[in-house]
């Protein structure tokens, strides 16, 4: 376990205030001192946009209702997220695919300044995958049935209904408030049991524990070009 492990475990509570202090000051500092630019060193052309937007939009055939989403975002707090993972460190987000009258939409919960009333969201497909803020995204498909997958939709439209708010506390044995990596782990637990990961006697999910079940299939997985 590494040191930036041990202390992340100690100190939850005191880390996660001052992430989220993070996120906001370096935020502010981008709009300050870098006003109409991208917030990565390497500034995403328009012609790598518009092949990442043809990526999106075949991936978009491909998905179906359940799926994992994931994505590595390009700003600070995002590098932060995707290092908590044990094995696997390719992405820092996550969310759960549901297909309503032809569209693809993805149900996650995300925090900050992307997020500022905490509720859970739902955005399309092309909005969550998006290349101006990420530099890649993944499918992955977990082996459930039509009676299990429906169970999943509805754990996921119920939470939505709910509400749930960003749990700044990373805390795993709470419901009424969740991190993106809990949120997918109990809309999908009733149906398949998923992998935590367990450090100093706190138990959490990190983002890997999601798609590194042998019950997890990968879809596709996509690096934006000139990332």
């Amino acid at each position: 376990m590494t040191p930036y492990l041990k202390y992340f475990l100690s100190k939850r509570w005191l880390y996660c205030c001052l992430l989220f202090f993070i996120m906001s000051c370096h935020s502010q500092w981008e709009k300050d001192n870098n006003p109409g630019t991208a917030t990565d060193d390497s500034v995403i052309t328009d012609k790598n946009a518009n092949l990442a937007f043809i990526q999106i939009r075949n991936a978009q055939i491909v998905v179906q209702s359940g799926d994992l989403v994931l994505r590595t975002g390009r700003d600070y707090t995002s590098e932060v997220m995707r290092n908590l993972s044990q094995h696997d460190k390719t992405y820092s987000h996550c969310g759960l695919v549901s297909i309503e009258n032809d569209s693809v939409f993805v149900y996650h919960a995300i925090g900050g300044e992307w997020n500022p009333d905490q509720k859970l969201r739902r955005d399309l497909f092309a909005v969550f995958c998006n290349p101006y803020e990420n530099r890649g995204f993944g499918i992955y498909r977990y082996s459930l049935n039509k009676k299990e997958k429906k169970e999943v939709l509805r754990n996921i439209h119920h939470l939505y209904k709910e509400e749930v708010k960003f749990d700044m506390q990373f805390n795993l044995d709470t419901d009424d408030r969740m991190y993106c990596s809990e949120f997918v782990y109990k809309a999908i637990k009733p149906a398949l049991k998923l992998k935590t990961t367990t450090i100093n006697h706190i138990t959490f999910v990190t983002i890997d524990n999601l798609f590194s079940d042998a019950g997890c299939n990968e879809i596709k997985r996509v690096r934006f070009q000139g990332n």
